[in-house]
């Protein structure tokens, strides 16, 4: 995968009683690069992220799209080289419930901003005309649908048919089990963080940070898919910022 942080020089300046010190250091950053995903070779979407977990993004994505919902809909996932590297040859394959990953030739020129994934034959196939592929930025979920009727997903679960509830001292622990769990953020103090709780005993389930707030939710529950435990009943997610509508949708 690609860098999570990089090493830049910033300036600091600094004023005290109208003596001024200017000062350069380096200082760790959050990286964030395009990911193109694309399905069955077909373009589907660019997102902006924090390179890592990006198969759970991709698949994440898918079901939030409503396009799939089990870890067989999803057969394999293959880093491509991306545009103007000069080539396309694949470098990693992961193979998801039909056998064990299968490596192939590596490429110095990969970029691992290319995601192909490949559907079971019982998925049914995506719409990927002019109006179905848009560009989404780190800041926004929704960026690029074609209409105001496009941004309602219809979930194929019943989310009123989930019983759990979440002792209210339980759930003001959470942010701070959220916040322990974000590593990268301790290095740049810039990237948002998702996190799943089991929503009786509090168990952090899985915790995933991204400089894109929907990606982090997307990873969580790309994680949630492969892992085969949608619907997710019985958890509850936590979010490092607001709770903003494609959030509460995912």
């Amino acid at each position: 995968m690609g860098r999570l942080t990089t090493r830049s020089p910033v300036t600091r300046i600094a004023v005290n009683d109208g003596d001024v010190a200017v000062r350069r250091r380096p200082d760790t950053l959050a990286v964030e690069e395009p990911l193109e995903i694309r399905v069955a070779g077909e373009p589907l979407t660019v997102t902006m992220r924090t390179p890592g977990h990006d198969i759970e993004l991709a698949a994440g994505f898918l079901v939030s799209e409503g396009v799939i919902s089990a870890p067989g809909d999803l057969r394999s996932a293959i880093h491509c080289g991306g545009p103007g590297t000069g080539s396309v040859a694949s470098t990693a394959l992961l193979s998801i419930g039909v056998g064990p990953a299968v490596p192939t030739a590596s490429s110095s020129e990969n970029t691992y901003n290319v995601l192909d994934l490949s559907l079971a034959p019982e998925v049914a196939p995506l719409v990927t005309d002019i109006a179905r592929n848009f560009y989404t930025t780190s800041s926004c979920g929704v960026c690029g649908t074609a209409s105001i009727e496009a941004i309602q997903k219809q979930s194929r679960y019943d989310v009123a048919a989930d019983a759990a509830a979440v002792d209210a001292t339980l759930l003001m622990t959470l942010p701070d089990a959220l916040r322990a769990g974000q590593q990268v953020f301790d290095k740049t103090g810039g990237l948002h963080a998702a996190a799943l709780f089991d929503a009786g005993s509090g168990e952090l389930l899985v915790l995933r940070e991204d400089v894109g707030r929907h990606n982090a939710v997307d990873k969580v529950i790309g994680w949630a898919v492969l892992e085969d435990r949608l619907p997710l009943t019985g958890t509850v997610l936590q979010v490092s910022g607001r709770a903003s509508f494609e959030l509460v949708q995912k």
